[in-house]
């Protein structure tokens, strides 16, 4: 008889007791706006933003409503206007062009590699049509940082770093989102840590630190932010910059908080899992591995895998099979989005002109979320599902040529 996997690719760990007595505290205390503190206290989101500005050595934080504002907060702060065009991944999720097109700017797209990452000598045949990349980590993966940032530097480009996927990786011992002038992360449920939707802005430069507050809502308190720069700043920018409301609450702050201490630990457990799947699918026929590039840092939370070059039919198969037997799998070569399987050539509001190497390389990607609910032995059968599976409509793809 076939083995089955009875667990949930979306179900997520309890919030920590830590976070639930804290979140608890505020409930009670009644203030859960960001500004509304009692005489004397700081609050749970400027202390949120202060630690993670240290956690990964930034002056400068802001806890925002979600990563997806984060990122149009950013390109907003950075001067960005309607009609600007915006460099960025033909690989990545739909909040990432959204950010673009919600400032009204022009999405360029850049194609992706088999590696799943942005393909820099396309990045240096486009980088003279834009001033700005939103550069997204998409998946995890990171690219050559180095030869990315001596690409836009030479080109006068500013970088912001998506790092919805990336929270607590490295290149080369920088943390993900410290290379350009922003980083933005993501606290919605399915990414490092869980908030239900959050998200988190850093950067060096204080102009830039101060019109993000400014345009998240601070109003005219900016005074009560512990990450942020000293009034004399804002008085340069806090009458030509909007209020384009977009604060976190203390609420979510206190659940972050004690998830943020424990990332370390978590991304140990992450990865454990992703080798696990990992080891399992090794030298499957037909299917092809994301092998991780020397410098890179990693935080395995989702699993990725090509199967480069097979019909749709038989990928939409190998996908029906493992999800007969409970392993949920998504894919990114579909003709039609399906929940957040979207690809460039699917968002209409942005035009783009068709490119055939990163469309064969879209049109093979599978995907699969490691929730920390699943044990090691659940990864490895997980993976023998999946090498079982492949397998079969490889040999009968095989069978049939």
């Amino acid at each position: 008889m076939s083995e089955r996997f009875h667990g949930t690719f979306t179900q997520q760990e309890p919030i920590p007791e830590e976070g639930i007595a804290a979140a608890l505290a505020v409930l009670q205390s009644g203030r859960l706006h960001r500004y509304n503190v009692a005489e004397g206290e700081a609050g749970e989101v400027a202390l949120l933003e202060q630690e993670f500005a240290a956690q990964v050595g930034a002056k400068y934080c802001l806890s925002v409503a979600s990563g997806g504002y984060a990122m149009a907060c950013g390109l907003r702060a950075i001067g960005v206007k309607p009609g600007d065009r915006v460099l960025t991944n033909a690989f990545t999720l739909a909040p990432v062009p959204g950010a673009i097109a919600s400032v009204g700017a022009v999405p360029v797209f850049v194609g992706v590699t088999e590696g799943l990452v942005i393909d820099l000598d396309d990045l240096a045949a486009k980088v003279d049509q834009a001033e700005v990349l939103m550069l997204s980590h998409m998946r995890g993966h990171i690219c050559d940082m180095d030869r990315l940032m001596a690409i836009c530097d030479g080109a006068g480009v500013q970088v912001i770093e998506d790092c919805a996927h990336t929270m607590g990786a490295f290149w080369n011992g920088v943390p993900s989102g410290r290379h350009g002038v922003l980083g933005c992360y993501s606290c919605q449920t399915y990414k490092h840590v869980n908030s239900g939707e959050g998200g988190l802005l850093v950067t060096d430069d204080q102009e830039v630190a101060a019109r993000a507050v400014m345009l998240s809502g601070s109003y005219m308190l900016y005074d009560r932010h512990l990450a942020a720069p000293g009034p004399e700043v804002f008085e340069r920018v806090k009458y030509d910059t909007p209020n384009v409301s977009g604060r976190m609450d203390h609420l979510r702050a206190a659940i972050l908080r004690p998830q943020l201490r424990a990332l370390e630990a978590q991304i140990d457990r992450w990865n454990a899992r992703y080798r696990t799947v990992e080891d399992g699918l090794t030298d499957t026929p037909g299917l092809q591995l994301i092998r991780r590039r020397e410098g890179e840092t990693f935080v395995g939370s989702s699993i990725q895998f090509l199967l480069l070059d097979w019909p749709e039919e038989k990928i939409a198969e190998v996908l029906r099979r493992c999800a007969a037997r409970g392993v949920d799998l998504k894919w990114f070569g579909g003709a039609e989005p399906v929940a957040f399987t979207s690809r460039y050539d699917s968002w209409r509001y942005a035009p783009s002109e068709p490119m055939p190497a990163s469309d064969r390389v879209l049109r093979g990607i599978v995907d699969m979320r490691l929730p920390l609910t699943f044990s090691l032995d659940d990864c490895a059968l997980i993976a023998r599902i999946i090498r079982a599976e492949v397998s079969a409509v490889h040999q009968s793809c095989s069978t049939a040529l």
